[in-house]
């Protein structure tokens, strides 16, 4: 049986080969594939893997060879479930693979905004340290995370872990969510209305799904409820910030910094207005992609897709 790749590079960039996937049937890889070349390259593929690559109801409607679709991702936004569920076509994704490499990235952006490590080094490096003459030298703000409040919206897997390293920090936590599951046993922890997390927290991390309810939400006004000093952070996906508030908000200083690893259009366009906001760190999308998250996305894929094989799919979204 035929299998498509539509965009392999981004989970295999040369270490984390295809071979569990090659063993289940006839592979063909593409590195990347732009929009309108989807059909002619899965015209005959009854199986087709997709990161990032969109495939719309036109597609579908183009692919009556096409029976299962298994999206590398937790994120699924980027096929037509509803369309794929009106032609018997299934479509999988990978819920549970980069938990920790996603929480884990969210301190890294926190930490650098605490110590702009990169910038002292630079520092030392550039000999202002020696000019300085002091045995102790630094050229920002330095802050301490014990003692504030972490807002988390979105609280499953990666926000929950978000709020267990948070508390290891010294940090309360709020947490908003839809469905209120059951708390966490550390304290201090409690749930919190979406508007009154931005309001009291420190921190505003974001990781909610991206739903057509949800888009921009983070909008002038829920950034002008912000505590003066406090960061917003987000990895989960860039339409819950409306940029250009947010490049307002941060030229206004409130909030007092930012840090974006995903944004509405991806890759960041040339004339985006977060380039020229001050206080922004950005990162390409790269929380996700440790090694280890990626071997566990391709084993997952590959069990996706046998679990289709075998006449009982798994992980089905739709």
């Amino acid at each position: 049986m035929q299998i498509v790749v539509l965009d392999g590079y981004t989970l295999n960039p040369g270490d984390n080969p295809w071979d569990g996937v090659e063993a289940l049937g006839d592979l063909k890889i593409y590195d990347r594939t732009p929009d309108e070349a989807v059909i002619d390259r899965a015209r005959n593929a009854p199986i087709v893997v997709t990161n990032k690559t969109p495939i719309s109801a036109r597609e579908l409607a183009a692919l009556p060879q096409l029976r299962f679709i298994a999206v590398t991702a937790t994120g699924y936004n980027i096929v037509d479930v509803q369309a794929a569920r009106q032609r018997g076509i299934p479509v999988s994704n990978v819920p549970v693979y980069g938990t920790d490499s996603v929480a884990q990235f969210v301190f890294a952006l926190l930490l650098g905004h605490c110590h702009h490590v990169a910038h002292h080094d630079a520092a030392v490096r550039a000999g202002r340290w020696q000019a300085a003459g002091d045995f102790s030298f630094w050229e920002t703000h330095l802050i301490e995370l014990a003692g504030l409040t972490m807002g988390i919206v979105g609280f499953g897997r990666i926000g929950r872990r978000v709020g267990e390293l948070a508390h290891a920090f010294g940090m309360s936590v709020l947490a908003h969510d839809l469905s209120t599951p059951s708390p966490p046993q550390y304290e201090p922890f409690a749930w919190s209305p979406c508007e009154d997390l931005f309001a009291r927290a420190d921190v505003v991390s974001l990781h909610c799904p991206q739903t057509p309810d949800n888009v921009g939400f983070v909008d002038r006004t829920m950034l002008q409820r912000m505590k003066t000093g406090s960061i917003l952070i987000n990895t989960a996906r860039g339409a819950l910030v409306d940029e250009e508030d947010l490049a307002a908000a941060l030229h206004a200083g409130t909030p007092a910094a930012a840090a974006l690893d995903v944004v509405s259009t991806e890759p960041l366009p040339a004339d985006s207005p977060l380039l020229d906001a001050p206080n922004l760190l950005l990162t390409p999308h790269m929380a996700w992609a440790t090694l280890s998250a990626r071997r566990r996305l391709m084993e997952s894929t590959v069990a996706n897709i046998r679990a289709f094989l075998h006449g009982t799919p798994t992980n089905v979204v739709n």
